[in-house]
């Protein structure tokens, strides 16, 4: 019966130190080392996303084209408000940069990136919309795509998450825009469908940007 010997990783190397006295130890933990080197120096998404936020912050668009794509860049130059100033870290491949003394439009709260490899994707940011049509319009856009950031951009978190607690349905139901008008405190857009309506209620200003507030539904 042939004895098969298993040795741990600390034990290989000292067996090759003893089969091989030649071999230089510094080649025999080189390779580790290099292992750490190459992961330490690999770009993760809150690497790359602070190095196009760095190159915003400065207005570097050259240095910004080399960490994101062109549409990334636009996005990001294109935003109205001052900088973020809080790093609120990364889910997944998304990285989120916030406000946290300036009130903005929606929940996004400033910029969420979107990561893939070396380069930030797409960039979504807190909007400045300064007509209730377009901002209710923006919502309904970012609901039949399913896409919550995009919502976020001109909706508070609390919107967002009751209209999409249901999927929208492409095949389902038609939605009708029936404008926008006012209220009290803001204005009202109204989607209407076969069985009911849903109101989307809108606040702000032009000087500040509108956001959907609230959102309600009624029955026929």
């Amino acid at each position: 019966m042939t004895r098969r010997l298993v040795l741990g990783g600390a034990a290989v190397a000292a067996s090759a130190a003893l089969m091989f006295p030649s071999l230089p130890a510094s080649a025999q933990t080189a390779a580790p080392a290099q292992a750490q080197d190459l992961a330490a120096a690999a770009p993760t998404p809150a690497k790359v996303s602070k190095k196009l936020f760095g190159a915003w912050v400065r207005g570097d668009r050259h240095a910004a084209a080399k960490v994101a794509t062109p549409s990334a860049v636009k996005a990001v130059f294109a935003y109205v408000y001052r900088a973020p100033d809080k790093f609120a870290g990364c889910s997944g491949n998304v990285c989120r940069f916030v406000h946290t003394s300036v009130n903005v439009p929606g929940g996004l709260d400033g910029f969420a990136m979107v990561v893939s490899g070396s380069k930030v994707t797409k960039v979504y940011r807190s909007r400045h919309l300064t007509k209730p049509s377009s901002v209710a319009a923006h919502l309904f856009s970012a609901w039949t795509r399913n896409d919550r950031y995009q919502g976020l951009e001109v909706a508070r978190t609390g919107v967002v998450n009751k209209l999409f607690q249901v999927k929208f349905d492409p095949k389902g139901v038609a939605y009708t825009f029936q404008g926008c008008s006012k209220e009290p405190k803001g204005y009202s857009c109204a989607y209407s469908y076969e069985g009911g309506a849903m109101f989307m209620h809108v606040r702000g200003s032009k000087t500040t940007g509108y956001e959907v507030h609230s959102i309600s539904y009624i029955a026929d």
